[in-house]
């Protein structure tokens, strides 16, 4: 395995355990955790067509209504290096029998693996 293979494992896995912490109750009812693993550029759209950035998604998260009692099933993990320090994830996302389509693109930065864009597409 070659000096790039092996640094494109090494991102891919960054970005997918950043996803993952994303999605775990307990980072995401912690803003200093979320901040974390968000870009300063970050923007998502939600799978209501809502834009967000950092500060509403953080109004979201850190008000309580997360609930442990409610993890996020993942499938279908599948992750792309586009660059040297870019890795572009997809998934299926199940929560609580609300399905949605995710895609979301990590940027390596000065203080890691941050996630840059995030996108949801609600699925039947």
């Amino acid at each position: 395995m070659t000096d790039q293979d092996v640094q494109a494992v090494e991102a891919v896995q960054a970005a997918i355990d950043g996803e993952l912490r994303l999605l775990d109750p307990e980072v995401r009812a912690r803003p200093d955790l979320v901040l974390e693993l968000l870009d300063p550029e970050f923007t998502e759209i939600g799978a209501s067509g809502r834009r967000w950035d950092a500060v509403s998604i953080l109004s979201v998260t850190g008000d309580g209504s997360v609930s442990a009692q409610s993890p996020v099933e993942v499938s279908e993990m599948s992750a792309t290096v586009l660059a040297p320090g870019i890795v572009h994830l997809t998934y299926c996302a199940d929560n609580q029998g609300r399905r949605a389509r995710r895609s979301s693109v990590w940027r390596l930065t000065e203080s890691g693996w941050r996630m840059y864009f995030h996108q949801g597409t609600l699925v039947p």
